[in-house]
């Protein structure tokens, strides 16, 4: 089975079962990595939960049901290592929702080629529109074009 459609199966049994649960599915990966495949479930708490961060507890009863829904249906061909976890503090930005959850929050980004002789940025997000990430760098809005960026992920400050 192909890893999308891999991903797309574990997402249909998980939706049904995450409902009224105060969680979300943030990003699902099926990959192989050495000789070994995993297949990694990342939850979420909705933007309208009380509480910002997924816990253990979450996740082992996640972990619960979907081993047992996968041993049951036992679409996937290849043995696996099944991880449940959350996005953690330095949360990869992909949605366009989480654009506008964490405006106003310090964010590192990564780019594929540099722009005015660097590839690396943090400052705080300030939004995405029309094709282009901006943030704020010392009091002075840079504008990233999306395209550009090879990954964008919250800053963790200590």
């Amino acid at each position: 089975m192909a890893k999308q459609d891999v991903a797309a199966r574990i997402e249909d049994l998980l939706n049904e079962y995450l409902t009224g649960k105060e969680l979300e599915i943030y990003n699902i990966e099926y990959k192989k990595e050495g000789k070994d495949w995993k297949l990694r479930v990342y939850l979420d708490k909705p933007i309208d939960c009380d509480t910002e961060y997924v816990d253990i507890n979450e996740c082992e009863e996640v972990t619960r049901f979907l081993s047992d829904k996968l041993d049951e249906e036992n679409f996937i061909e290849r043995s696996y290592t099944l991880e449940v976890s959350s996005p953690g503090l330095d949360r990869e930005l992909i949605k366009p929702s989480d654009f506008d959850r964490f405006k106003g929050r310090e964010v590192e980004v990564k780019l594929y080629k540099s722009i005015d002789g660097r590839k690396e940025f943090t400052g705080t997000l300030i939004g995405k529109s029309a094709g282009e990430v901006t943030i704020d760098i010392e009091e002075r809005k840079v504008g990233i074009p999306a395209d550009q960026i090879s990954k964008i992920n919250l800053a963790v400050i200590f």
